[in-house]
């Protein structure tokens, strides 16, 4: 193992959930405004994961007051609190870009059944 895989190594959180794309997760992120720390939920479908080391990220969209909002989030980031999985969603595919051109209740994704 070289020096870059060690250095990768201690910088990747363990504690995150296991998620796939077509899943609603809740993203707890940390907001510095000034001298004030807060916390800010972002609440949507995971539409595309990007798998790596540090390097690891998803997307994550919603439609807020009728408008497509997504946001990258890195996966190992120290300005993650925490991510809950609210939904798993049972999708085909692992790029949920088409959800783009979809509205209303096309653009649901079919929870995934538990037995």
């Amino acid at each position: 193992m070289n020096a870059i895989q060690k250095i990768e190594r201690e910088h990747l959180r363990i504690d995150m959930p296991k998620f796939n794309s077509g899943d609603t997760v809740k993203v707890h992120m940390r907001i510095i405004e000034g001298e004030k720390e807060r916390i800010q939920v972002f609440q949507g479908a995971v539409i595309r994961i990007s798998k790596g080391t540090t390097d690891a990220t998803f997307t994550v969209r919603k439609v807020s007051e009728g408008v497509g909002v997504e946001r990258v989030f890195p996966l190992h980031s120290p300005s993650i609190e925490r991510i809950e999985l609210v939904q798993e969603g049972r999708v085909r595919r692992s790029r949920l870009y088409y959800l783009r051109d979809l509205k209303g209740k096309a653009a649901r994704i079919k929870p995934k059944k538990r037995w």
